[in-house]
Parts: C-alpha cells; structure tokens; sequence
C-alpha cells in the first residue's frame, strides 16, 4: 500500500538514526518515534532491527572509552533490540538533533520537553536515540549499520533528489518512478 507524495526536493543529507533498547522494549514508544520521523518530513530511506553485540557496542562507542559512563552505554546498548534508520532531509543531521532533543534528560524534560528524550528518555545513557553529530560521523555509522548501502550509489541515481511514496507496510518510503505518472 502506498500513500503520502513527497513534492520535488533539494539535495537531501543522509543521517543515522538509531531507537534505542529502552524506547524499542515499548512498542507504543517505538511507534511514537516513528510517526515523529514521518510528522517532521523525513524521508526513511532504510530501516532495520537488529541486537548488538558487546563487542560491536565498544567499538562503536570507542571514542568514550575511559570516560566514566563508557562501560554502562556499552552494556546498556548491548542489552536488546535496536532499531537503526537511514534518514533523509534537507539538513538532515541538525534536524534530526534537534527533534531527538538534549543528551541529557533532566535538561530535555524542561527545556524541550516535547523531544523524543524530552518525551521518552529515562536517563542520560537511556534517552531513547542516537544520532549522527556531522556529516563524518553519518558516513562511518550508516556504514556500520548498513554495510551494503552505498551513500555514493544513492546519490548518483537521483534518489537524493527524488519523489517519495512512503509504503506503510515496508514503514520506508519508495522512489516514485516516472511511468507512474
């Protein structure tokens, strides 16, 4: 089933974007977060569930390796199901950030309190989401995530300019071909 036509767009950036096991336990969590996805434009090129390894979590997280939280975000990133997105928007990475809301969920609930952490977030290392911080970042997590997506390959082929259809059984959005019209 498709709905929802996406107008012509500009250049669209790519963003990781990742639900994290304390929102994904909840399935009516789970699900606000998507609808915010789609309520704020973004086009989910890509999605997938997936349980990370200890292994994966440290050396995802490797740059806060020593840092006094290290040990209780790998354990805790390990610990169930994730969901991993691939996002698009204009400005795809500030925006993302910006709806995620502050890191730290004491200063969400009261400075934004309608952010995804705002709204959902438990704690400091269980605040819901992640996200890419800039454009490098987005680069080396979506390869991560999602080793045979291709950046380059996506942006060649149009799609970064593209109309979308979102498929609501799939939860992504399609490319709208030509022929259709």
């Amino acid at each position: 089933m498709e709905a929802t036509v996406r107008v012509s767009r500009p250049v669209l950036q790519l963003t990781l974007a990742l639900v994290k096991p304390d929102a994904v336990a909840h399935p009516l969590i789970l699900q606000a977060i998507h609808q915010k996805i789609l309520e704020n434009n973004f086009i989910i090129v890509t999605n997938r569930d997936l349980t990370w390894s200890r292994e994966a979590s440290q050396t995802f997280y490797s740059q806060h390796s020593g840092r006094f939280f290290y040990q209780r975000l790998v354990e805790f990133m390990s610990s169930g199901p994730l969901r991993a997105y691939i996002l698009a928007h204009e400005d795809a990475i500030r925006h993302w950030r910006k709806i995620m809301g502050p890191t730290q969920v004491c200063c969400a609930r009261y400075t934004a309190p309608h952010t995804i952490r705002g709204s959902y977030g438990l704690t400091d290392t269980r605040n819901s989401t992640h996200g890419s911080d800039c454009p490098e970042s987005a680069s080396r997590e979506l390869a991560t995530f999602f080793p045979e997506f291709s950046e380059g390959a996506w942006a060649a082929s149009g799609h970064s300019r593209g109309d979308f259809l979102y498929h609501t059984e799939r939860q992504v959005h399609l490319v709208r071909s030509r022929e259709a019209e």
